[in-house]
């Protein structure tokens, strides 16, 4: 298609042009669409096919030449972009200044390009790699946990005096201000003493309680109460304590793994270690990649889009918001000392620190996703399958509806494959790179600084660094 581009801005990585479509060309492509319309148009009066061009204008003219508004921008868009050889980092803009019967087509086009990157030698990278072993102490651990969850009962003697951890059965009658409420009256129930399941209070009054004692319970209900017409009241209950039982742990044996679908205690144990061993994997990896992307920030410096920083900034800082919006919430009457004690920083600060994280996230995006493009890293539709399915099932009963959801919408469809290529491409690095195991401890491993707070440092020592530099 012909078109004439002017360019009017290049500053950076921004790029605006004027671009003018001759009104020729718009014309013909709207009586190319009317004649395929034309063909198969049933009008009143006139046999398919031979309805006059005035009428068919008539009928379809608005909507065919903005069908054909849309096309001729998405094409000569890309023309205009490949004849120049640019590559858009940033969805382009488009505006138009001027289109109509006999008028040339023409608008605006801005966009960001692509910075020129050019990745290091991923064989020269050096990096650590942190192996935790299995911990036979936390596998017994979770058995004693496993045992804890299957605890039988068994009947105290008559002079067993109530402990916490033992089950209390019960009568009760719940009343405030001597009136009997609804759903305050039970008979024999068991209550385990320190489960937290009762009222705050409740279960207290009932330790050293025997069989066949009567209690009184005096308790408050809470002022946020599930029933408003409770809410902050004072109650008192009169409780029967019908019978006292001492819980025991299971027993770590054949039989408990057995009853957790285990064929045995040793299957039971490997099974737990698998599990172990799995997590400690998927936390050595989120260090590594860690370390990774902290190397390859440290050896890439290339310009980034504002627009794209400052899209990264406005949504890093719109979390932030939020986050401390529902801090001072939760906190009530401590609104006023958690203001006082973010007065350490300034919301400038936070900002400059953001604005740090946000240009260090976009530089390692825009990297992994050339060095996907180069080396030709793609995402396989099984894995697309996998994410789909993964996202499905956090919604039971509306699985098909949340599927049809992400193949109908690119950008969420987007948000599915962008995270396994970043994946796909980390894997591809590490492969190349010089990776030196070191066996820590669990503790070691989770001892870590805040991502975003060391991101935050190094991408704001690089840019110091790079100002000086200049300077």
């Amino acid at each position: 298609m012909q078109l004439q581009v002017q360019e009017t801005k290049s500053e950076g990585l921004r790029r605006e042009f004027k671009i003018a479509v001759p009104a020729k060309e718009i014309e013909a492509r709207i009586g190319d669409r009317l004649g395929d319309i034309a063909r198969t148009a049933h009008l009143p009066g006139f046999r398919p096919g031979k309805a006059p061009l005035a009428v068919l204008k008539k009928k379809y003219g608005e909507a065919v030449r903005g069908e054909v508004l849309e096309r001729a921008l998405n094409d000569t868009t890309r023309q205009a972009m490949a004849d120049r050889g640019l590559r858009p980092a940033t969805q382009p803009s488009v505006e138009v200044l001027a289109f109509g019967e006999g008028k040339d087509l023409e608008y605006t086009l801005a966009l960001d390009v692509m910075p020129e990157i050019k990745p290091m030698d991923f064989s020269a990278l050096s990096l650590e790699r942190l192996v935790v072993p299995v911990d036979e102490d936390k596998v017994t651990e979770t058995l004693k946990r496993i045992a804890e969850s299957r605890k039988a009962t068994k009947p105290a003697p008559a002079s067993h005096a109530a402990a916490k951890g033992d089950v209390v059965v019960v009568d009760f009658v719940g009343r405030v201000d001597g009136t009997e409420f609804p759903g305050g009256k039970a008979d024999g129930y068991s209550l385990e003493l320190g489960s937290g399941s009762f009222i705050p209070g409740f279960e207290d009054q009932l330790i050293g309680a025997k069989a066949g004692a009567e209690v009184a319970v005096k308790v408050a209900f809470p002022k946020d109460y599930g029933a408003a017409e409770l809410a902050g009241k004072d109650a008192e209950f009169a409780v029967t304590v019908k019978d006292v039982q001492i819980a025991e742990a299971a027993a770590v044996d054949d039989v408990l793994a057995k009853a957790v679908g285990m064929a045995d205690l040793e299957t039971l144990k490997s099974r737990i270690r698998e599990e172990q061993g799995r997590e400690h994997k998927e936390l050595s990896r989120l260090r590594l990649k860690r370390t990774l992307l902290d190397a390859l920030h440290e050896a890439h410096d290339f310009e980034v889009p504002d627009t794209l920083v400052e899209s990264e900034f406005q949504a890093i800082w719109a979390q932030f918001e939020d986050q401390r919006k529902r801090e001072a919430e939760g906190k009530g009457g401590d609104a006023v000392a958690q203001a006082e004690a973010e007065k350490s920083k300034t919301d400038d600060e936070h900002k400059e620190d953001f604005r740090a994280i946000a240009e260090r996230r976009v530089r390692l995006g825009l990297l992994l996703a050339e060095i996907g493009r180069i080396n030709n890293i793609q995402v396989a539709q099984d894995d697309i399958n996998r994410a789909l399915t993964q996202q499905a099932q956090r919604f039971p009963g509306q699985e098909q509806a949340v599927i049809e959801y992400f193949r109908k919408s690119p950008e969420a469809m987007q948000s599915l494959v962008g995270p396994i290529l970043e994946e796909k491409v980390v894997d591809f690095i590490i492969e190349l790179a010089k990776i030196k195991d070191k066996t820590v401890t669990l503790d070691a491993l989770l001892k870590t600084d805040d991502d975003d707070d060391t991101a935050a440092d190094k991408a704001k020592k690089k840019s110091a660094a790079k100002k000086k530099a200049s300077t």
